[in-house]
Formats: structure tokens, C-alpha cells, sequence
């Protein structure tokens, strides 16, 4: 390899490492501001299941040095969690200069709705799932067991509940990058709603208690969202094989 093609190599490096010091330096910003209110933050992530909770019983530490840090390792998430649309920014910065005219155009709608798709599944799985399935496991214990969650499995739980609920808000842009490619298209979608409808209610029954409310509560919002990305992916189809001379052109 000659010296003119590690170039491009070299400065391409160059761009990725300053996008990643800049995610690092967003979220551990955020952690500086949010590091006091480390409690709080953890209060306020269990306050469903503390209000399900019989009277008496409380939330228990069985690792000594887990009420410092499991608050301190909820508050990193956290920070992640809000840095995302700085993460997503950064991500566009670098790929941009590679993409068409026509690609920059779309590709940015698509970063901004999958982050805030993301923020409305975490959103309902606190304000809707969270108080529906605490409730259903504490009217489930069986005669005589006290219910006493650690904190630790608590917050490894509800991080694998926002992480399933957020990328299953991401539905929309599935669709709309699998039309984008050329992979299906909108007619297709359509012709296999019902199966569509079918595997909904399962991802709903995986991720949520054994009850039929709450499996419907994350199947509706979910084949819902597959009309809207149907809707939308009919702006998408075929812009993903426009070629350069006709971009060129425009």
C-alpha cells in the first residue's frame, strides 16, 4: 500500500477518534451534572415498584458497597441515555461527507426519530408497563413471602426493560431502512399484516408479564407503529439505488 492510499485512511482515523472524544466527553459532562443527584435519580427509577410494594417492606442491599454504587452505574446510564442525540449528531458528522445529496437529506429525519422513538419507548415502559406488571408480580407472591427486591437486580431489570421497550419503538425505522435498501417494500408490508399483527403480540407476551392487558398494552402500540413506518417508507423506496451521476445531476 503507497503513501497516497493510507492517506485517506489516516484522516479518516483522525475524524473517528475526534467523534468519540466528543461522545465521551457529552456523556461524562452529563455525569459531572447529574452525579449529585445519584439518589435521587435511583428513587425516582424505583418509585413504580416501591409503590406496589406492600406496607412495611422496602427495597434491601445485599452487596456492602452496592448502595453507593449501583446508584453511581444508573446515573452513567443515564448520562448515555441523554448524550444520544449528541452520539447520533456525532455518528452523522462522520458519515455525511460519504453520503449524496439526496441521502443527507433523508438520513437526518431518520437519526432524529429513531432517538426520540427511543425516549417514548423508555417513556411508556416506565409511566405504563412498570406500574402494570409490579403490581401483577406483588398480587402473585406466594402466602408468606416477603417482597424484598435488591437494588442491584432491580436496576439490571428495568435497564433490560427500557433497552427492550426502546429498540421496539425503533419499528418505523426497521421499515423504513428495509425499504430504503430495497429489501421489500411498502405492497409486501402490507399484504403480511396479519402475520405482522401475530408476531407483535409476541414480542408482547416475551416482554411483558403473563397478562393479556399488559401483553396488549406493548402489541397496539407496536403494530401501530409498523402502519406508520409503512406510511413513511413509501418516501424512502428506491432512494437508496439512486446513483451518483443522477445525484450529480440534481
Amino acid at each position: 500500500m503507497d503513501v497516497e492510499d493510507t492517506q485517506p485512511l489516516i484522516s479518516h482515523l483522525i475524524e473517528l477518534r475526534k467523534r468519540l472524544l466528543n461522545c465521551i466527553i457529552a456523556v461524562f459532562v452529563i455525569f459531572l451534572a447529574l452525579i449529585y443527584f445519584a439518589n435521587d435519580i435511583y428513587q425516582m427509577i424505583a418509585a413504580p415498584l416501591i409503590r406496589q410494594m406492600p406496607v412495611g417492606a422496602s427495597m434491601i442491599a445485599t452487596d456492602v458497597a452496592s448502595p453507593f454504587f449501583t446508584p453511581i452505574k444508573l446515573t452513567i446510564i443515564v448520562s448515555v441515555f441523554l448524550a444520544v442525540p449528541v452520539i447520533l449528531y456525532q455518528v452523522w458528522a462522520f458519515i455525511a461527507p460519504a453520503l449524496y445529496r439526496h441521502e443527507r437529506k433523508l438520513v437526518m429525519p431518520l437519526l432524529f426519530s429513531s432517538s426520540l422513538l427511543f425516549y417514548v419507548g423508555v417513556a411508556f415502559a416506565y409511566f405504563i408497563v412498570f406500574p402494570l406488571a409490579f403490581g401483577f408480580f406483588a398480587k402473585t407472591a406466594p402466602q408468606g413471602v416477603q417482597i424484598a427486591t435488591d437494588i442491584s437486580n432491580y436496576l439490571d431489570f428495568v435497564m433490560a426493560i427500557f433497552l427492550a421497550f426502546g429498540v421496539a419503538f425503533e419499528v418505523p425505522i426497521a421499515i423504513v431502512l428495509l425499504c430504503w435498501t430495497g429489501l421489500t417494500t411498502p405492497d409486501d408490508l402490507r399484504k403480511k399484516r396479519p402475520y405482522i399483527l401475530v408476531g407483535a403480540f409476541v414480542v408482547g407476551m416475551l416482554l411483558t408479564p403473563p397478562d393479556v392487558f399488559s401483553q396488549t398494552l406493548l402489541a397496539i402500540p407496536m403494530y401501530c407503529l409498523f402502519e406508520v413506518g409503512v406510511f413513511f417508507s413509501r418516501y424512502y423506496v428506491g432512494k437508496g439505488r439512486w446513483d451518483k451521476e443522477q445525484d450529480s445531476e440534481s
